[in-house]
């Protein structure tokens, strides 16, 4: 803080004694003058050296995962590069197989995160319970009772889902007369199913085709999931139906016919990053984390992930490629 300097004076008085006489010179008095003492400065306080900042502690590396089939590891890539861009190294581990594959990665610790379907894996958790519905808030709310004795958080879901559905080639559907899953049932045995190996098991495919639907086919042949593959085999009639993806662009490239889950054996679909509790402890600010893959999902509309799709499955681009072609355009990276 710096004083006001203080100046005292010292006031002095001036004579001036004049002696006058007749015919004569003037004699002067001695004349005194009071000299001011010098001013008197306070010491300025010391200005306190600027604090050195706390540097932040470092970001840690992220291992993300995935199921095998395009619109996983395409998700997954597109959180990939936004953590990228946001200071995070990242350990890539997508295509990694099958839901049981991929929880049990997470699991162990393999890997921090995974995006996952919420619908499909609240009835992998439960076993078939049909707690999962159409409503995507319920059925994340109870997906997040499942994750939390495992130490995993669900974040934000995307707005986009990707359910899963049967289709046919149209002269199927024309000489059977199919338009909706109910119909299926009085023919499915004349026909070859096409799905990824766990339909045997998983309470929305072959076992709840056959408890809600009264269906049961004559062969299952394993494919791919969500595949364009399997729409190749269904087109050329190496199979007679096969497991889609709602959003997988094949449906409408070849013509295939979608048939209704008029019974709503398929619960929400929507999308959402699970990650691990104990990786979130170890990032600095973990509630930006969480914000920065919400902003992103929050993007990912049906329409977004049927085009993405399209550019990976139809045009068999680099899945790497049409993410980050994505993101910068949407300008969530540079």
């Amino acid at each position: 803080m710096r004083l006001t300097r203080m100046l005292a004076l010292g006031a002095s008085l001036l004579v001036l004694a004049s002696a006058c006489t007749t015919g004569g010179g003037s004699t002067p008095s001695p004349s005194a003058t009071a000299t001011a003492p010098p001013s008197a400065t306070a010491p300025a306080t010391p200005t306190p050296a600027p604090a050195t900042p706390t540097p932040e502690p470092p970001k840690p590396t992220v291992r993300i995962g995935s199921a095998g089939f395009y619109e996983a590891q395409l998700v997954a890539e597109i959180y990939a590069q936004v953590l990228e861009a946001d200071g995070f190294s990242v350990e890539r581990h997508l295509g990694l197989g099958t839901r049981p594959i991929i929880e049990e990665a997470l699991a162990g610790g393999q890997v921090d995160m995974l995006p996952e379907y919420i619908g499909s894996t609240l009835e992998f958790f439960n076993g078939g319970k049909g707690e999962a519905s159409g409503d995507s808030a319920a059925t994340a709310a109870r997906l997040q009772e499942y994750y939390t004795p495992k130490g995993v958080t669900v974040l934000l879901y995307t707005p986009g889902q990707d359910q899963n559905g049967f289709a046919v080639r149209q002269e199927t559907a024309d000489a059977f007369s199919l338009a909706r899953m109910s119909d299926l049932a009085a023919v499915a045995g004349q026909l070859v199913l096409g799905a990824p190996p766990e339909c045997e098991t998983n309470p929305v495919c072959l076992p709840g085709l056959k408890s809600v639907y009264g269906i049961e086919f004559k062969e299952f042949k394993p494919l791919s999931a969500c595949a364009a593959d399997g729409i190749i085999a269904l087109n050329e009639k190496a199979i007679d139906v096969y497991e889609v993806c709602t959003t997988q662009p094949g449906i409408a490239q070849f013509g295939l016919v979608l048939l209704v889950d008029d019974k709503h054996l398929q619960p929400a679909e929507n999308i959402a990053p699970v990650v691990r509790d104990d990786f979130l402890a170890k990032v600095p600010k973990p509630d930006d984390f969480k914000a920065l893959l919400n902003s992103v999902s929050q993007r990912l509309t049906t329409d977004v992930l049927l085009e993405l799709g399209v550019k990976v499955d139809v045009d068999k681009r680099d899945v790497a490629d049409v993410a980050t072609e994505w993101l910068k355009a949407e300008g969530v990276i540079p």
